[in-house]
């Protein structure tokens, strides 16, 4: 198949990725409140949410998501394919407003789509050029890089949990992020030795790393979501931080090079700050609606005008 025929399938199948992913984020969102809170990373969470039919609808989702997913990043290249599946943040606060039975709140979907503007630019802008074959990776040769990005999840985890402000929960979603960076950091190394064997990524320690941050990272997902009155942050929060962290480790494990001229470097931190925009378009947003709607529930009137997202 040639490229623009590639093309063809492959936009259609990232863009629905995207929806797949919003729909199930939504979907969890609302169906963690209904379950009672539970402290971080205990899989009481998820024996609860199990029996939760919109959880179940997310779980399903998710699934359809990685599917397209896969077939988009088999018929496309990555650098066009990962920009639209960050689109998914767009979707997430679209339809935890249509679950809510409000309208979408505009500057709250203006803000997710700066986050997915920006990230766009910066991985369009850092696209790595491959470096040595991954079946030949040793995983200590990331050591210094895995310990900065545990201490990374760690002090968002302490914070999270002696901290009573609202930005505890996007501390969580930073964590959140990291873990699911590094699992699609190791899913490219696994994947790469799948070329050379089926039973080769059974021989190194990525395979197995994956099989414990995967579920970790999911599990704190949900957390996040229960704990957090607003989607669209949290949800912009990991989706910027998952890709970045997967460049982070293509670089600093994987020998990958990415092109540090001025104008590039320039370009990638305008970019960041785009992403940053928006993540603070957001929060601010959605805080604002918060209080309007907590104020008029005060009073015993009911709440009209878009969802806080």
């Amino acid at each position: 198949m040639d490229s623009s025929m590639g093309m063809l399938v492959a936009v259609p199948a990232a863009v629905l990725g995207a929806a797949g992913f919003g729909l199930a984020t939504a979907a969890q969102q609302r169906a963690t409140k209904e379950v009672e809170v539970t402290p971080t990373l205990s899989p009481r969470l998820l024996v609860e949410l199990f029996g939760r039919p919109m959880w179940l609808l997310g779980l399903v989702a998710t699934v359809v998501a990685l599917v397209l997913q896969l077939v988009a990043l088999t018929f496309g290249p990555i650098a066009v394919v990962q920009p639209l599946l960050v689109t998914g943040v767009a979707f997430a606060a679209g339809f935890s407003a249509l679950m809510a039975r409000r309208r979408p709140d505009v500057v709250i979907l203006l803000g997710a789509l700066c986050c997915a503007a920006g990230l766009s630019a910066f991985l369009l802008l850092a696209r790595p050029v491959p470096g040595a074959p991954h079946e030949s990776l040793d995983l200590s040769d990331g050591l210094p890089l895995g310990i900065a990005l545990a201490a990374l999840v760690v002090g968002c985890l302490v914070y999270a949990a002696v901290v009573s402000h609202p930005s505890r929960v996007l501390a969580l979603a930073l964590a959140t992020g990291v873990l699911y960076g590094v699992t699609a950091g190791l899913m490219k190394v696994v994947t790469g030795q799948l070329q050379v064997g089926w039973t080769e990524p059974f021989a190194h320690m990525a395979l197995y790393v994956v099989c414990v941050v995967g579920p970790l990272g999911f599990l704190l997902s949900q957390n996040t979501f229960q704990q957090g009155r607003l989607v669209s942050p949290a949800v912009a929060v990991i989706t910027s931080v998952d890709p970045v962290v997967a460049v982070l480790i293509g670089v600093g494990w994987l020998g990958e090079q990415l092109d540090t001229s001025p104008a590039k470097l320039a370009g990638e931190c305008i970019a960041a700050l785009v992403v940053i925009a928006g993540i603070v378009l957001i929060t601010a947003r959605g805080s604002h609606l918060l209080h309007r709607f907590d104020a008029m529930e005060a009073v015993g009137a009911r709440p009209t005008g878009p969802a806080p997202g």
